[in-house]
């Protein structure tokens, strides 16, 4: 699994509830603050249409799932300890949440529409949704800009003769949020503050670490229980807000993905994950039928439960991440089978990115590959689209 996805948002919000449905673990749920107090990590997945059915061919997945000719590609899930404001001067479990949230790639930030919970995760009515997006966005820039200004401090210290541009000093101090100097040159340019942290203006340094923040960690706002009537009301509302144009949501029912998840399990309902619909397969109590039609509301009205579309819109949308197969453009098979692979890569993906992210030695003797739908050779530099299937020919096969 190369992709790790942060699920984060302040305690009590439904974060652990949505962290099961998606992995199906059992990790504490419960309407009091840090109901999580370590992270824990899950297996989930995203979906991708198979490429098998097209060559004729049923396929053998080494990692995951194919149903009914939809694969499901695991990605690492990380449930975050409960964050509160002030955890960038390490209140509550701020310090552990930073750093555990430092090591994923994109975030979920669950979100509770209904309104039910406020700052503290404490329960309440008529709290506004929109104060937690803030205070998640204002917490991560806090964070961000501490460490911004420890590398200003860092290169105003130097000696001005010896110093490297600002881009290499700062970036030795940012490395850790996974920005290079060359990608931070750009962010500084882009922001248009010029390349002098001695003219920099308090708002230019706070300006410059939302742009770094939101470009390392880039956000899907998952907004939860919207199975109630308070969270639909307040879905119009936030979600026709300009100041939210720079995030993506997705109404999401976590309650509903796990009840249906039990009842497949149950053998009470047929349900694939993501699915639009499901079936009643067997005897159900007249409390049951009422439970499973008030989640087929949910699913009617959205399109499904939200939770397989919020962590696919942050692998796809937001992360910008294609799904590309290794394949064999002769159609030979060997004893293990065939598509037993499907690779998260970035979209700008080339064939070599491709080799290497397989493998170093075949990145390394890579003569070219092969588009196996049209048997066409493609080069080294060649950009690689969703749902490729490439053969790679290598010196070092």
């Amino acid at each position: 699994m190369s992709h790790r996805i942060g699920l984060v948002g302040k305690p009590s919000v439904g974060k652990s509830t949505f962290f099961n449905a998606a992995t199906m673990n059992d990790v504490p749920e419960g309407a009091y603050p840090f109901t999580t107090i370590d992270p824990s990590v899950g297996e989930a997945y995203v979906r991708v249409p198979c490429a098998a059915p097209e060559f004729d061919e049923t396929c053998t997945p080494s990692v995951g799932v194919c149903r009914d000719g939809t694969r499901f590609v695991p990605v690492e899930l990380v449930d975050v300890a409960g964050l509160v404001p002030g955890a960038h001067e390490g209140r509550g479990l701020g310090n552990q949440f930073l750093s555990d949230l430092n090591e994923t790639d994109v975030l979920v930030h669950v979100v509770d529409f209904s309104g039910e919970t406020d700052s503290e995760g404490e329960r309440t009515t008529g709290h506004d949704p929109r104060t937690d997006i803030d205070f998640l966005e204002d917490e991560l820039d806090a964070w961000y800009l501490t460490v911004l200004e420890k590398g200003i401090e860092r290169f105003d210290t130097r000696y001005h003769g010896a110093d490297p541009a600002i881009e290499e000093s700062l970036g030795e101090q940012l490395s850790a949020f996974g920005i290079g100097p060359d990608e931070l040159k750009q962010v500084i340019l882009a922001e248009a503050i010029g390349l002098d942290p001695d003219a920099w203006t308090v708002a230019d340094r706070a300006g410059l670490a939302h742009a770094i923040r939101t470009r390392t960690k880039p956000m899907v706002v998952a907004a939860n229980k919207m199975d109630t009537e308070t969270a639909r009301a307040n879905w119009e509302t936030i979600t026709d807000d300009p100041a939210y144009e720079h995030l993506s949501f997705v109404p999401v029912s976590a309650h509903a993905e796990k009840a249906l998840k039990n009842a497949a399990d149950a053998g009470v309902v047929t349900y694939t994950p993501g699915d639009d619909d499901f079936t009643i397969v067997d005897d159900v109590s007249p409390e049951q039928a009422a439970g499973l039609e008030r989640v087929r509301a949910h699913v009617d009205a959205y399109g499904g439960t939200g939770v397989q579309a919020a962590l696919e819109a942050a692998v796809f949308d937001v992360l910008d991440r294609i799904a590309v197969f290794p394949g064999t453009a002769s159609g030979t098979v060997d004893e293990k089978g065939v598509f037993r692979d499907c690779f998260l890569l970035p979209a700008s993906a080339t064939t070599a990115d491709f080799a290497h992210h397989i493998h170093s030695e075949i990145g390394e003797g890579l003569l070219h590959g092969i588009d196996c739908r049209t048997g066409r050779q493609i080069g080294t530099a060649h950009e690689l689209a969703h749902r490729d299937v490439v053969e790679l020919v290598s010196t070092n096969q």
